[in-house]
């Protein structure tokens, strides 16, 4: 197997406050951005530096600045009436940041044009309601552009643009965006900022308030203590093409991002719809030469989890390397990295029909979520994996699965959920549903995916988070409370992590030799 330090990736993203000398790539950004106005100078950026590091955060890609937010802290009640953008900034010298302010200002927002479509603003905004939430302030307050009235102020007025934007009769690539970061509208500000030609001088401001004013929560960067999952219950169906079996794929990826989920899992051997164009006389050469499409879907996949922001478990695809045959389950972390699970244990059938083998070595996966491992469905059927990945101090588990009757599905809920309840974690858990008659070997399977819990009085009753319709395409998406699984193990009714007998067992991993 590849070893993680012989990976490269093409994106390696990472969210940080700004230095000093980040000021280059700032100055690159902007001066593309903004070809009329120009970038601060270094200056006007080290002043922001200075004044408020905390406020001023950056995406990083390999190392290189390619997407930032400016922002400082000021009395809301001050800048909720009439103000232009020289009020704010004070001629570059952001005097009128106030540290004992009780908002945020955004003073500006902008991506390297060759990342636009990465959605990178959007993760921008969330680490500014992050830091907010953090500094405990009543919300997030700017006088935001409208570039788009340029084309229709001879015919409207700003307020009647607005109106149609917020209707989605006109798109403005900038107040529309900000709308749907759940950014309301205040008031229009006149000659807000005469150098801004496109939105003719106007601004709008826009607020979004702090729902936890006066709690506390965690800072930008940090795992999340309550991460949001989705499983997706997938149609096996024919695809005519490739490109058909990405387009499904994304579907439910930009399904699941729109409602903010931070993982979406989908089901073993997802990709054998595309099976049905190799020879069905011989299984084995079949599942070989579907091991073909694994890397460019992997691609694909990463691709997307860039794109929308998500964390994506890819199911699980053969892969033929070396004469021998994997199964192999792929993490694409939203950051650009990714990593690999391969299935330990092979079926008789799987071996009988397709001649699989199976991997030697079972990971635990970092992610801003928290620590997550996979095993592929019969690899559930074995507690010590689990138990194994719960001294490695995991909080989810992901099982993507395929059965083709109801016992075979039952043995993987049932033993799932039981790793859920002895090891004190969640575990999802994916399938397939639907018929594959060109398919041999999957022409039938049985699912109802599902999310489990501990089983405690924190958790649900019956220790089902969520679970799906048997047999029904769909989607399941849960809100996770990680910190819960912390007092559990500190303070549930039993502890079983915690009571193990050590003195007596333990679970040793046999390296391969």
């Amino acid at each position: 197997m590849e070893s993680d330090n012989e990976q490269q990736f093409e994106h390696k993203l990472s969210l940080r406050n700004l230095n000093r000398d980040d000021y280059d790539d700032i100055q690159e950004i902007m001066d593309l951005v903004y070809p009329g106005m120009g970038a601060w100078s270094p200056t006007e950026f080290s002043s922001l530096i200075d004044r408020f590091r905390e406020g001023q955060i950056c995406i990083e890609d390999n190392g290189k600045v390619i997407a930032a937010a400016l922002t400082i802290m000021v009395n809301m009640e001050v800048y909720e009436s009439k103000h232009t953008y020289e009020d704010v900034i004070g001629k570059g010298s952001l005097k009128k940041h106030d540290p004992k302010g009780d908002a945020l200002y955004g003073i500006d927002v902008f991506v390297h044009p060759d990342y636009r479509g990465l959605r990178l603003g959007r993760r921008l905004y969330d680490a500014r309601k992050e830091l907010c939430e953090e500094l405990n302030l009543r919300g997030i307050i700017f006088g935001g552009r409208i570039p788009g009235y340029a084309d229709h102020h001879k015919e409207i007025t700003p307020q009647e643009y607005i109106e149609k934007v917020k209707n989605s009769e006109i798109y403005d690539p900038v107040l529309t965006f900000q709308l749907a970061n759940d950014f309301h509208i205040k008031k229009v500000l006149k000659d807000y900022n005469p150098e801004d030609t496109q939105s003719r001088s106007y601004g709008i401001l826009m607020e979004w308030n702090n729902i936890f004013y006066e709690k506390q929560k965690k800072l930008f960067g940090g795992r999340k203590s309550y991460p949001r999952i989705s499983v997706v219950q997938w149609q096996m169906r024919p695809f005519s093409s490739f490109d058909d079996f990405v387009h499904q794929v994304e579907f439910f990826v930009d399904a699941v991002s729109g409602y903010s989920c931070d993982l979406v899992l989908f089901p073993e051997l997802w990709n054998a719809p595309l099976m049905a164009h190799f020879n069905q006389e011989n299984p084995a050469e079949a599942m070989r030469l579907l091991a073909d499409y694994t890397e460019p879907i992997r691609e694909a996949v990463l691709q997307m989890a860039l794109s929308y922001n998500i964390n994506i478990v890819a199911g699980s695809m053969p892969e033929y390397r070396d004469d021998h045959l994997y199964n192999v389950s792929y993490i694409c972390r939203r950051d650009g990295t990714w990593d690999s699970q391969y299935k330990l244990h092979i079926t008789p059938d799987e071996s009988q029909y397709w001649g699989l083998q199976g991997g030697d070595e079972l990971k635990i996966f970092d992610t801003d979520i928290g620590r997550v491992g996979i095993l592929i469905c019969f690899d559930v059927e074995f507690p010590e994996l689990a138990r194994y990945l719960m001294d490695k101090e995991m909080d989810i588990l992901l099982v993507p699965y395929w059965t083709d009757t109801k016992n075979a599905y039952l043995r993987v809920r049932r033993c799932a959920q039981a790793r859920a309840i002895e090891n004190e974690c969640y575990v999802a858990m994916s399938g397939s549903v639907g018929n594959l008659p060109k398919v041999e070997n999957m022409d039938i399977q049985y699912s109802q995916s599902a999310i489990f819990t501990p089983s405690d009085f924190a958790f649900p009753h019956d220790a089902i988070a969520a679970e799906a319709t048997p047999n029904t395409e769909m989607t399941l998406m849960v809100d996770l409370d990680l910190d819960l699984l912390k007092e559990l193990r500190e303070q549930g009714s039993v502890r079983n992590f915690q009571s193990r007998r050590l003195d007596l067992y333990n679970i040793v991993w046999t390296d391969k030799p």
